[in-house]
C-alpha cells in the first residue's frame, strides 16, 4: 500500500514539474520573473 502511495506522489510531482517547465518556456513569464529578480537584487 505504501509503495503505491509513493508511486502516485512521484507521478504527481513529475506532472507538476512538467507543468512548470511548460510555463517557464513562455517568454512573457520568463521576462516577468527575471524582472522580479533584478528588482529584488537591485541596490537602493
Amino acid at each position: 500500500m505504501a509503495t503505491a502511495e509513493y508511486a502516485i506522489a512521484t507521478l504527481a510531482a513529475v506532472g507538476f514539474a512538467g507543468l512548470l517547465v511548460l510555463i517557464m518556456r513562455s517568454d512573457e513569464v520568463r521576462g516577468f520573473l527575471l524582472n522580479v529578480i533584478r528588482t529584488a537584487l537591485a541596490l537602493p
